[in-house]
């Protein structure tokens, strides 16, 4: 007989909270790419990038394909890919940002139309179109960024071509899923290049992508991709557990004693990824609220799971 599992109501309003930042992250993501990238084929990588050098390759040869329905296609395309090879813990993550970004960025393209709002979002057409280009650039950086790193913070993915960097280092242990997305962005911008053949959309890309990276390391990583947690707790093999099972992480415990109380401690130790920040600090606040957390930003960090495996 399977048990059913009862959700506090403090566990579902956290659930609830986590949803909602990835979904308002997905949301920033969309806007950013409908309104500043998408209209002046700026190719930063990712799903959309690679969607608008299809677009573009499309038009070559005569196929009229609105690009929101290629986007639409290739991020489905990429959730089930990471479904199958990587697992449906995975592909949870990037389930809901899978279902609202296809929708959310068709109705912002349809925003940006001249005709709608007196053209107020349609920068092709502003009067300032001198600068029109690089203000988009910047800006559509800034969107992407802190979508991103908002959909972080809620322990969600937006997924796209991540997903195929993260099945590769699953094929290739030695390969750092780090450098795998930097190799496929870096592709999919050289693509957009010899496809579009505009050397100045070409390096407005890249500084668009550059931003972004820039952004995200800002709102959510600080100087590293790494995190290093010290617990104190009198449920630590509690939290133990679920951090093993649900951050998918192994930890230290440190034998401590309290200076003040002199009371005798376990300190959990464990190094962790930005994407599963949430993950860790769900487990704890749900199995003690009281629990005391020590995070810090981690140097380097070397070792399997980090320098020779992939990033969860």
């Amino acid at each position: 007989m399977i048990k059913k599992l009862k959700l506090t109501k403090a566990e579902i309003l956290l659930q609830l909270k986590n949803i909602s930042l990835v979904i308002l992250g997905t949301l920033v993501l969309a806007f950013g790419c409908a309104v500043f990238v998408v209209p002046f084929n700026l190719v930063t990588g990712g799903v959309t990038g690679l969607s608008i050098v299809i677009d573009n390759v499309f038009g070559k040869i005569g196929l009229d394909i609105e690009i929101d329905i290629i986007i639409g296609v290739l991020t489905w395309l990429m959730f089930f890919l990471g479904l199958l090879f990587l697992g449906k813990d995975f592909a949870l993550k990037t389930l809901v940002s899978a279902i609202v970004y296809p929708p959310a960025i068709s109705l912002f393209m349809k925003l940006v139309d001249p005709a709608v709002m007196g053209g107020f979002l349609d920068l092709t057409t502003s009067a300032h179109a001198d600068i029109a280009l690089i203000i988009s650039a910047l800006f559509g950086g800034l969107c992407i960024g802190t979508g991103c790193a908002i959909t972080f913070l809620g322990g969600g993915s937006t997924g796209g071509v991540d997903i195929i960097a993260f099945i590769l280092c699953r094929f290739f242990k030695k390969w750092k899923s780090s450098i795998v997305i930097f190799a496929i962005d870096a592709i999919t911008v050289l693509l957009g290049m010899f496809v579009i053949q505009d050397l100045i959309l070409t390096l407005l890309g890249i500084i668009s992508a550059m931003v972004g990276a820039i952004v995200i390391d800002k709102i959510f990583i600080g100087r590293s991709q790494a995190f290093t947690a010290q617990i104190v707790s009198d449920k630590y093999e509690e939290i133990n557990l679920a951090i093993r099972n649900e951050v998918r992480r192994t930890t230290t415990m440190i034998p401590a004693k309290g200076g003040y109380s002199g009371d005798e401690k376990t300190v959990l130790m464990v190094t962790f990824t930005m994407r599963q920040y949430a993950y860790l600090m769900n487990a704890v606040k749900r199995i003690d609220k009281t629990a005391f957390v020590s995070i810090s930003r981690a140097h380097e960090i070397n070792g399997e799971g980090f320098t020779y495996g992939t990033h969860d």
